[in-house]
C-alpha cells in the first residue's frame, strides 16, 4: 500500500490533497464532508483586511492611505452584511471548526499593509488555528511604486505576523517577481514556514459593447498548472520551507506531478467547486492507486525527483530546453 503520509510546514498530514480557500469552507457540514472525503487538512476562505476596517469604520482611512486609489472607491467594496460573518464571527467559525473535525484547520487573511487588522492573526490562533495562510493580494498600478517597495511591502507583513503567533505562517505569492528565488528567500527569512505558489489574480474584461468593465471568476484548468510546477521545480532545493503547489490542480496525475517538482502538499479548489467535495476522494484514491501502478512507495521517495536541483545547472538547462523547443515546433 503506497504510503500518501507528508508533513507541511509541521503539520503530519494523511496525504498531500488540501481544499485551499474557497466557499466550501464556509459551512460547517462542508468541512465535516471535505473530511469525510479524505482531505487532510483544510485552509478557509479568506478574511480581508477591509472588512475589518469596515467594521471598525477605518475603510475610507485606509482608502486613502493609498490601498486604493480614490477614497469613494468604498463603494465598490462588499457591505457588512454582503460578508459570510464578521471578522469576530470568522473568528468563531474556526473555534467550531475545531470541534467539529479532527484534521489541522488554516486560517486565511488576506491584506495589503501592515494595520491593526493583523491583531487578528493572535485571535486566528487563540481560537485554535493549526496554521494560518497570508494571501497578500497587491497589484501596483502606479509608477511611483519601485519593484523593492512591493517586496518590502510582502517582507513587512510576513515578519509583522510571524512575530506575533506560535502558529506556522504560509504565504501565497504571486508569479511576477523578477528574481523569485531571491524574493523567496527572503520570505523565509522573515518568518513563512511554507509557501504557496501562486495566487491566482483576478482577471477583468471588457463589454466593448456596454463599455463597461465586467469582474470575472474563471477557474482553473489542468493547463494553469505548468507555471508553478516550474517554479515549484526551481525553488525546490534553494528554500528550507515548506511548498505548496496551487492553481491547476484537478486529476490525481497533476498531485503527482506537484510532489515530483517538490512541493509538499497539492491544493484543490477549482475542481471541487465544479465537481463537489466527493472528487476529493476521487483525488485521494486516484493519487494511491497510481503510485502502487508506478512502484512509488511513498511520497517521500519521489518529492522532488523531477527538480531542477538535479540537474548540473539549472539555468543553463532551462535556456537549452526553450531553445530546442521553439526550434522544433512545427518540423515535419
Amino acid at each position: 500500500m503506497a504510503n500518501l503520509e507528508t508533513t507541511y510546514m509541521g503539520l503530519k498530514l494523511s496525504n498531500p490533497i488540501v481544499p485551499s480557500a474557497s466557499p466550501l469552507s464556509r459551512k460547517l457540514d462542508d468541512i465535516k464532508k471535505l473530511e469525510d472525503a479524505g482531505a487532510p487538512a483544510v485552509v478557509l476562505y479568506s478574511l480581508f483586511e477591509e472588512q475589518i476596517a469596515l467594521e471598525e469604520g477605518e475603510l475610507s482611512y485606509l482608502l486613502e492611505g493609498g490601498a486604493a486609489s480614490l477614497a469613494d472607491a468604498s463603494a465598490y467594496f462588499p457591505q457588512k452584511q454582503e460578508y459570510p460573518r464578521d471578522p469576530d464571527g470568522y473568528v468563531e467559525h474556526i473555534r467550531q471548526a475545531k470541534e467539529a473535525v479532527d484534521i489541522p484547520i488554516i486560517g486565511s487573511m488576506n491584506g495589503t499593509t501592515t494595520g491593526g487588522w493583523l491583531n487578528y492573526a493572535k485571535k486566528i490562533e487563540e481560537a485554535g488555528a493549526d496554521g494560518l495562510e497570508l494571501n497578500i493580494y497587491f497589484i501596483p498600478t502606479t509608477d511611483n511604486l519601485l519593484g523593492m517597495d512591493v517586496e518590502t511591502l510582502y517582507l513587512d507583513i510576513v515578519e509583522a505576523v510571524s512575530k506575533s503567533v506560535g502558529i506556522p505562517v504560509s504565504v501565497k505569492v504571486s508569479p511576477f517577481f523578477s528574481a523569485l528565488p531571491d524574493f523567496a528567500t527572503r520570505i523565509e527569512e522573515a518568518g513563512a514556514d511554507a509557501l504557496v505558489l501562486f495566487n491566482r489574480f483576478y482577471q477583468p474584461d471588457i463589454n466593448v459593447e456596454n463599455k463597461t468593465i465586467e469582474p470575472r471568476i474563471t477557474l482553473s484548468s489542468t493547463s494553469d498548472l505548468l507555471l508553478p510546477l516550474r517554479w515549484v521545480a526551481i525553488l525546490y532545493g534553494q528554500v528550507d520551507c515548506s511548498l505548496a503547489l496551487t492553481s491547476g490542480v484537478h486529476t490525481s496525475e497533476d498531485v503527482l506531478k506537484a510532489i515530483m517538482a517538490g512541493a509538499d502538499i497539492a491544493n484543490v479548489c477549482s475542481v471541487l467547486l465544479r465537481e463537489g467535495i466527493n472528487k476529493q476522494k476521487e483525488l485521494v484514491e486516484g493519487t494511491a492507486q497510481l503510485m502502487e501502478k508506478y512502484e512509488m512507495d511513498s511520497l517521500a521517495s519521489i518529492r522532488g525527483s523531477m527538480s531542477l536541483e538535479h540537474y548540473v545547472e539549472p539555468t543553463a538547462f532551462e535556456r537549452a530546453s526553450y531553445i530546442k523547443l521553439l526550434q522544433g515546433y512545427g518540423r515535419i
